[in-house]
């Protein structure tokens, strides 16, 4: 059924595929940008949506686990056309970035052994650590303001991410149960509401050759995980990410995974896209469509069934207290992983320079494309390593 909405301007649901798949194609700059896009665009300038119905979508983004921008475009979906246009939405802003992510992992299984792809990642993991240090600034910026209790909860879990190199899901519960006795403290507690054939192959092979239909589980298992309890901006996957790709199951190492999070970067469309690419490298085609899919399915459940019910709780001051505490755990995760990524990724003076001239173009030029950024910076890796590595 659909949702009432106050949209200015009417707006059939194949318009709305259309913008969400041309965003999906051609929208770069993470999480936020992505937002800010669809305020301009669908609020602003063509009044599709109401602004009403637009901050409640944020905030219902939010408040649930899943990436930011993805569950925000399914929950305008489902204020237009219900649960089908929820889908169709999630589908049309999905899908170009997960070819095109699918489509490099494919060339990087085949050809990342090669010196010149290996130097251009060289220098795009320097560039990522920058982005994602800027970013973890935005969010505690933005997220955090001047509130004591959620700096402490952030610095926290920041510490414990470097710490563990990993991130424990249930210290983000804990820092929202927190954030709600100490701030607003409720007067009552309420209840939590086939076989395939050998000619087929390729299509689960990664970079450790034909995976198993153990290994296929175990992905869509830990990527369902990964969508149900990623807080906030997509770049919160990321120590998630690694404390299981890379230290508990040890299907990448350390350099493939920083490679798996600059293409996220550098493709548009919702960050955690980067799931299609760890799950192909994993276990080919197979592992990418599973992963994706799984990272992507709790958020849009939870469009589709809690959507209904969450305008009359919005304003609620424990959910809201909540909220600000799971956010703050979120960013604080962020803020942990740039220090453990940047180990791995600044190897050398070279990449440390790479990196710190990243960030203040990044400081100095707001309007620069980051794919630009990360290309520039791929080049420079390139020549650096031209002349370092040269007889």
């Amino acid at each position: 059924m659909k949702a009432p909405s106050e949209s200015q301007e009417p707006c059939s649901l194949k318009q709305l595929i259309a913008y969400f798949l041309r965003l999906g194609t051609l929208g770069f700059g993470g999480p936020i940008a992505l937002a800010g896009r669809m305020d301009r665009d669908l609020v602003e300038e063509r009044r599709w949506i109401s602004r009403q119905d637009y901050v409640e979508g944020l905030a219902f983004s939010q408040l649930s686990p899943g990436p930011l921008a993805a569950q925000l475009a399914m929950y305008i979906g489902w204020v237009q056309a219900g649960r089908i246009g929820a889908a169709l939405v999630a589908a049309a802003f999905i899908l170009p970035s997960f070819l095109m992510a699918s489509v490099i992992a494919a060339a990087y299984v085949r050809y990342g052994q090669l010196s010149w792809i290996q130097d251009l990642f060289y220098g795009v993991g320097a560039a990522v650590i920058a982005i994602i240090s800027q970013s973890a600034y935005r969010l505690a910026r933005k997220t955090i303001g001047r509130d004591r209790l959620l700096w402490l909860l952030f610095a926290a879990v920041a510490i414990t991410t470097v710490w563990t190199n990993s991130e424990i899901v249930w210290l983000f519960v804990l820092c929202g149960v927190v954030a709600v006795v100490v701030e607003k403290p409720p007067r009552f507690v309420t209840k939590p509401p086939t076989r395939l054939l050998a000619g087929f192959a390729w299509l689960w092979t990664g970079v450790h050759g034909p995976a198993s239909p153990g290994v296929l589980w175990t992905l869509l298992l830990f990527f369902s995980k990964a969508g149900a309890f990623v807080f906030g901006s997509g770049l919160a996957i990321v120590p998630f990410l690694y404390g299981g790709v890379v230290s508990e199951y040890r299907w990448l190492t350390e350099r493939q995974f920083l490679d798996a999070i600059a293409v996220a970067m550098i493709t548009p469309g919702p960050v955690v896209i980067t799931a299609a690419f760890i799950g192909y490298l994993v276990a080919g085609f197979l592992g990418a469509a599973s992963a994706a899919g799984a990272v992507f399915a709790p958020p849009f459940l939870i469009v589709i069934v809690a959507a209904p019910y969450y305008r009359r709780f919005a304003g609620n001051p424990q959910v809201k207290a909540f909220v600000q505490g799971v956010t703050a755990a979120a960013v604080g995760a962020i803020a942990g992983a740039v220090v453990i990524l940047a180990r791995r990724a600044l190897v050398d003076l070279a990449t440390l320079l790479i990196a710190i001239g990243s960030l203040g173009v990044l400081l100095k030029l707001r309007r620069l494309p980051e794919p630009l950024l990360i290309l520039i910076a791929g080049v420079a890796g390139l020549v650096v390593r031209h002349f370092t590595t040269a007889p």
